[in-house]
């Protein structure tokens, strides 16, 4: 079977969102997946199957954007699962394929602890990479501010400085300073890292 990857997510504080925010949280979040197969379950949990494992951590990004863009109280807590997948799977709830048991299983794990971010294969060395790059995130999450989570989604969706600062009528030097302070560069280091390992996987 192709190795592919499954992430399993939920939203952190989602209970302090009013119905209309939490309907308008789900709407975001619904629009980054919506190029991959996926599913709500429990209100605030989500399963998406992705074939081409290393697009996953990106969107995974994307979805910690989107939700840090309501407050510094909201985040998402995911595990990616990177291992053999059933290519013509039906229902992600049921699946028992080996990115699936991986994401879902490890996922429980990261709900007891203050991790938000967790990337598992069934490589245990592989994985020693994939931990050190899931915690430098965490750190930098930390202290993102919704303003600085606005720029970063613009920029993780392919716009530059330049276009984010006319997108959202602020001065060139403002995105910049909301750019360096959210680790721009060291993340575009991470994704490549990221996306090199998987590639050592797959081939």
């Amino acid at each position: 079977m192709p190795i592919s990857a499954v992430i399993t997510a939920d939203i952190v504080n989602s209970t302090t969102l009013p119905p209309s925010a939490a309907k308008k949280m789900i709407d975001r979040l619904t629009r980054v997946i919506t190029p991959f197969k996926y599913e709500f379950f429990r209100g605030d949990s989500f399963q998406v199957y992705l074939k081409d494992p290393r697009k996953a951590l990106k969107v995974a990004l994307l979805l910690r954007g989107e939700a840090r863009k309501f407050s510094s109280l909201h985040d998402i807590r995911a595990c990616i699962g990177i291992g053999e997948t059933n290519p013509r799977l039906k229902k992600l709830s049921t699946s028992t394929d080996e990115a699936f048991v991986l994401s879902g299983r490890n996922f429980d794990r990261l709900t007891e602890t203050n991790r938000r971010l967790a990337i598992v294969s069934a490589d245990e060395k592989v994985n020693q990479g994939f931990n050190a790059i899931s915690a430098f995130i965490d750190y930098i999450f930390r202290d993102i501010t919704e303003k600085q989570a606005e720029v970063l989604v613009h920029l993780l969706n392919g716009d530059t400085q330049q276009e984010v600062a006319k997108k959202l009528k602020k001065s060139p030097s403002t995105i910049n300073k909301h750019t360096q302070s959210t680790g721009w560069n060291e993340l575009i280091q991470l994704l490549n890292y990221y996306e090199n390992i998987v590639s050592t996987i797959i081939d």
